[in-house]
């Protein structure tokens, strides 16, 4: 029996993913047909081509180069673009990832089609409907045949929502990726940046709600550079915040070290070093965890909870105060037990045994 399964992929979150149930189609996906889609959502070359090169990713079959515009603008070029993809590919499962523009515009033309949806990171929840990232996957879950979770809160929160056929809690596939790459972690990665294990902080800022917000970001770097009293914070920018950083003429202080985007082992070796992580990220919460570094959240909520309720992730908004205390603190929260919550690092291949039947 062959089965057709197109992947849909567009940012840095999703190339990481991908990368692992691609590598468990090849090794244990017999009769599968793959194809991989490519958005073009992250446009910029150091965000996504290097990350297909470093990742051992294939190179997709189709890129549709659609990247920048408002999330509308994108969302509906998607579309139009993925419902020709779709048409002439005919697979028996779409494959999405997470909940970006491009996961969302993927689900829906699949589910328009009648093509089966498959929605990894199924249930995850912010309940916070002013993120674009919330909207995203709340749809997406919705209209998917298969509902890919990573935690038992992700499919508590998909029953509460009236979701109760084709759930599957398989587990994390950052972690599957952490566990894989880890013995590629070493020091010598952070040496390149002048500083040694330990002796820094890292920071990222990404999130519309942060980057675009003159207000927020001038908070985000005033806390950033509060906490740089205590130790460097590197800050490797995003192309978005590069560019509002310039366009809200805000100058980081001294002590915060601004980087280019860094590709997955470069990050990964500056996160599992670090002495705590500041962050709107969610990918980057949950490899802090996998890493023990501490974790300092720069939103009001997380869909990462578990974390928080294990005292390893600590919520401060924009607060400078509040971040340089849970800075402070970072040497305490290293004790803490810090419990699997995400699963055995075998996400990606019960995802690919469900993949293997038909719909």
């Amino acid at each position: 029996m062959t089965v057709r399964v197109v992947t849909i992929v567009g940012a840095r979150p999703q190339f990481i993913k991908a990368a692992m149930v691609i590598g468990a189609i090849q090794s244990e996906g017999v009769g599968i047909v793959h194809n991989l889609i490519h958005t073009g959502q992250h446009y910029d070359q150091e965000m996504s081509d290097g990350f297909f090169k470093e990742l051992d990713l294939p190179e997709p079959d189709v890129n549709l180069g659609i990247g920048g515009g408002t999330h509308g603008e994108m969302t509906g070029r998607m579309i139009i673009e993925l419902e020709r993809i779709l048409v002439r590919f005919e697979p028996d499962w779409t494959l999405v990832y997470g909940d970006t523009d491009s996961t969302l515009a993927a689900a829906l033309t699949a589910a328009k089609m009648h093509i089966p949806v498959a929605h990894v990171e199924a249930g995850l929840r912010s309940f916070n409907r002013g993120m674009p990232e919330e909207i995203n996957r709340v749809l997406a879950d919705h209209v998917s045949d298969l509902l890919l979770c990573p935690t038992r809160t992700a499919v508590d929160n998909l029953i509460r929502e009236g979701i109760t056929q084709q759930i599957e809690l398989v587990g994390d596939v950052m972690y599957d990726a952490a566990l894989h790459h880890r013995r590629q972690v070493s020091t010598s990665r952070i040496e390149e940046f002048g500083v040694s294990p330990f002796s820094y902080f890292l920071a990222t800022c990404h999130r519309a709600e942060n980057a675009d917000n003159p207000d927020r970001l001038r908070s985000i770097m005033t806390a950033f550079s509060k906490v740089a009293s205590l130790a460097p914070v590197l800050l490797p920018l995003h192309p978005r915040t590069k560019k509002r950083l310039r366009e809200f003429a805000i100058e980081p202080a001294q002590g915060v070290i601004l980087l280019p985007p860094l590709a997955y082992i470069p990050m990964i070796s500056l996160e599992s070093n670090a002495i705590a992580i500041m962050t709107d990220s969610g990918g980057v919460q949950k490899e802090a965890y996998f890493f023990g570094t501490p974790c300092i959240t720069i939103r009001a909520e997380t869909e990462w909870t578990e974390t928080l309720e294990a005292g390893w992730n600590t919520l401060v908004d924009t607060d400078a105060t509040r971040m340089f205390e849970a800075a402070s603190r970072a040497d305490d929260v290293r004790k803490l037990p810090r419990p699997t919550f995400y699963g055995e690092g075998d996400a990606a291949k019960r995802i690919v045994a469900l993949l293997s039947q038909k719909p």
